[in-house]
């Protein structure tokens, strides 16, 4: 079975992008109908961006920290907090996605203009970019790693899309934090 998932890796890779970016934007247009979803109090619903900031802040710590174990040679550690990061990012985009599907789409800016053009969007188009340009790197490495004993995946590209997807998400969930709080705590 190992050696079947083993070969299927980038396909699985794939799948689970498409899968994912399918929900993401399907939640973002406005395919995802609120009413297949029960609604919750507006109180919930207002927390769900400070819930996800600290998650963001809590997976930059995880990834750093991931990152440490790693060099140090601590591949369990590694991989506990590179789960943790994961379970923390599917707890951010369920939360995410619940919130705009709620909303009917994404939050609109309400600073002024200037802030909104020339800073605000390219922080925002690299956020995005960057959290989809993630999300198969993210998926390739999480699946070599649960499919390679570990000596197995020293042979792989595990190490190499491990670095650069630590590196990009680090970056887009450190300007997903900026959003937040361009949106929720500046303006």
């Amino acid at each position: 079975m190992q050696t079947v998932t083993r070969d299927r890796v980038p396909t699985l890779t794939a799948i689970l992008s498409l899968v994912s970016l399918a929900l993401v934007f399907g939640a973002a247009g406005g395919a995802i109908p609120a009413d297949w979803l029960p609604r919750a109090p507006d109180a919930v619903i207002e927390a769900i961006p400070h819930v996800n900031a600290a998650i963001s802040l809590a997976a930059i710590g995880t990834i750093l920290a991931g990152w440490r174990a790693i060099r140090r040679g601590n591949v369990a550690r590694h991989r506990r907090l590179m789960v943790a990061t994961v379970v923390l990012f599917g707890t951010f985009l369920v939360l995410y996605l619940y919130r705009l599907t709620m909303l009917g789409g994404p939050s609109t800016f309400p600073g002024p203009d200037a802030v909104r053009l020339y800073f605000y969007l390219p922080l925002l188009a690299v956020h995005v970019l960057l959290a989809i340009v993630c999300i198969p790197l993210v998926y390739y490495a999480l699946l070599l790693a649960w499919t390679h004993s570990v000596p197995d995946l020293r042979r792989t590209a595990h190490a190499r899309i491990g670095r650069v997807a630590a590196s990009l998400w680090l970056v887009s969930f450190s300007l997903g934090v900026v959003v937040y709080v361009l949106l929720h705590l500046v303006y």
